[in-house]
């Protein structure tokens, strides 16, 4: 099915007529249409046009509005204040739009497509090998996935990345250890959880830090295993992929924890652009974008000064040889321009990783790499903070596991599911499921309801509240909803055009209109945050919807009927945008 056109659309059309009509060389100006509390749309744009014509503006006004058609999409317009135009739409045509949205059976909602879709490939949710993951990788992971939902739904090719960290000095320690302790990591694959397998790391980690710290004579073999590495030695990258393999078995339990998911071939970490580095290097000096500057090859930049003003300089390779992170980010940049072709290239990064990624980038478009055709932006993400509004950490000081934290979050969900779980009827096994959906509902929203650069207080008492701008909030919209369809009998939800709207039907079908504009705006601005804001005022006009406007109990069959329409939708729009973030809608709670 073809897209639906948006009832803001269609009032635009007829805005643009007349304007044209009223003033000839207005032809395709914007007249600025916007929802109003004072109308259903105001159009603002008719002052701006009135002062570059030199006419009065409310004249201007009132000649448009004698050109517009009024009836079947437009129901009254009415000139306000200097020349502000206020615009009623017809309930038939909300109604009709509305009707058009539900007999989309490709599920979109008559949602279009983007106009101009490319490939963008996403860089998000990057543990590191050998390393419990924590609170601060949860932002990366949870915004990507949602930008990766979004940007799919729009038509974008998306090729996602989990750059892993899976390369370093850390390493040489950890293969002399297994290499001397070779059954550490023995067991099958299959017989180990991701809770086990990361404690066996753990345990690894430790004992040989311990070694390391107190054996010279296996630091030093610890050391040399690190050249052994980075010359490709086989039975030393044999070792090194145990770690690999048995990191991703844990990776692998958080990420399905979190309800993502996480493919293998998309994990290409530190490791995969081993082979390129020096060839990004030499292709940097040779074309004089990097300079060698006391033994380190440098990319300088004018406007990046340290703090006693000296400039500081991008080291793309070190002086005694070895490659740092930039080396590393600007070779992913050349894999992904050229051999992904993609034409976006968007980073899930912590702010604090700003200068870097600035830096990285403005040397990849002097080096040509970026261009008009292909852009890298950095998705900044700020802190995860506690309560007292200081970074998240446990009681004792140490950083949060991301693991422990899910698991509360389910606990607490879980409770709050199971309390109105006999009035509801759930069984056992759906009090778990939807306690799961829930808890993780609500550390996802939590975090996309927050603009992505701005820190959060993470309160999982707060998260998981039935009342306020939680994801427990819309769920239990959700399920009320089907609660409704399941005692409708007979009745089926159908359009009724014909029917007069009451205010609160009015409101939820014009913000209902919206969707669409919404999906394609927060996809394109890449600020998942707000589809959430859309969602929660969504889920309130349905609850105002609920006080003001009896379902099952309305004046007519039809009217039932109509209603019955109206909540299905809003169920289909809220279950569509909650997946866009990531997040399950269950049908009973």
């Amino acid at each position: 099915m073809a897209s639906v056109t948006s009832l803001r659309d269609s009032v635009q059309q007829h805005l643009a007529s007349a304007l044209t009509a009223a003033l000839p060389q207005a032809a395709d100006a914007d007249p600025l249409l916007r929802r109003s509390d004072r109308a259903d749309y105001q159009a603002n744009g008719i002052l701006a046009l009135a002062k570059k014509a030199k006419a009065n503006p409310r004249e201007l006004a009132t000649q448009v509005v004698s050109g517009i058609v009024t009836g079947e999409v437009i129901a009254d317009v009415e000139v306000s204040g200097p020349g502000f135009l206020n615009i009623t739409v017809a309930d038939k045509a909300i109604t009709e739009n509305l009707a058009a949205r539900y007999a989309d059976d490709t599920g979109r909602l008559g949602v279009p497509f983007a106009a101009h879709p490319g490939t963008t490939v996403i860089d998000y949710a990057q543990p590191n090998v050998a390393k419990e993951m924590h609170v601060g990788h949860l932002r990366s992971a949870v915004i990507g996935d949602a930008m990766v939902r979004l940007l799919e739904f729009t038509g974008e090719n998306v090729v996602r990345r989990h750059h892993i960290g899976d390369w370093g000095t850390q390493f040489g320690m950890l293969i002399q250890y297994l290499d001397e302790h070779p059954h550490e990591l023995d067991h099958k694959e299959s017989e180990v959880s991701g809770e086990e397998a990361m404690s066996n790391l753990d345990r690894l980690y430790k004992t040989a830090r311990r070694l390391f710290d107190s054996d010279e004579e296996f630091k030093t073999r610890a050391r040399r295993r690190v050249v052994d590495l980075q010359a490709g030695d086989e039975k030393t990258l044999a070792i090194w992929q145990k770690f690999v393999d048995e990191s991703k078995i844990y990776f692998f339990s958080v990420f399905d924890k979190l309800d993502m998911e996480v493919r293998d071939p998309d994990i290409v970490g530190e490791s995969g652009y081993n082979d390129m580095l020096a060839e990004t290097c030499r292709l940097l000096e040779e074309s004089g974008v990097a300079v060698r500057s006391e033994g380190a090859l440098c990319v300088f930049f004018d406007d990046i000064k340290g703090p006693e003003g000296n400039p500081v300089p991008l080291i793309v390779q070190k002086s005694d040889g070895g490659y740092g992170y930039a080396a590393t980010d600007l070779s992913a940049i050349r894999d992904r321009v050229f051999n992904l072709k993609a034409t976006t290239l968007l980073y899930v990064v912590d702010a604090r990783q700003a200068l870097h990624f600035r830096m990285v980038f403005e040397t990849a478009r002097r080096a040509g790499w970026l261009n008009d055709d292909v852009t890298a932006i950095q998705l900044a993400f700020g802190t995860v903070l506690g309560k007292d509004g200081k970074p998240f950490k446990t009681r004792e000081g140490e950083t949060v596991k991301l693991e422990n934290l899910l698991d509360e979050a389910v606990e607490r969900a879980t409770a709050v599911v199971r309390e109105k779980a006999e009035k509801v009827g759930l069984t056992e096994d759906e009090i778990v499921e939807n306690g799961r959906y829930v808890g993780v509902g609500a550390v996802k929203y939590a975090d996309l309801s927050t603009s992505a650069v701005r820190d959060y207080k993470f309160d999982l008492d707060q998260m998981v509240s039935l009342n306020g701008d939680t994801s427990v909030y819309l769920q239990y919209a959700y399920a009320r909803v089907q609660s409704i369809l399941r005692k409708a009998g007979e009745a089926r939800p159908a359009a009724h055009p014909e029917l007069a709207l009451a205010p609160a039907e009015r409101a939820l079908g014009l913000h209902l209109d919206q969707f669409a504009e919404t999906v394609l705006e927060v996809a394109a601005a890449r600020e998942p945050h707000k589809m959430a804001a859309y969602l929660y005022q969504l889920a309130s006009l349905l609850t105002t919807f609920y006080d003001q406007c009896p379902v099952l109990k309305a004046d007519s069959p039809a009217q039932v009927e109509n209603r019955l329409f109206l909540v299905d939708l809003t169920a289909r729009t809220l279950h569509e945008g909650m997946a866009l973030l990531g997040i399950r809608t269950p049908g009973k709670l």
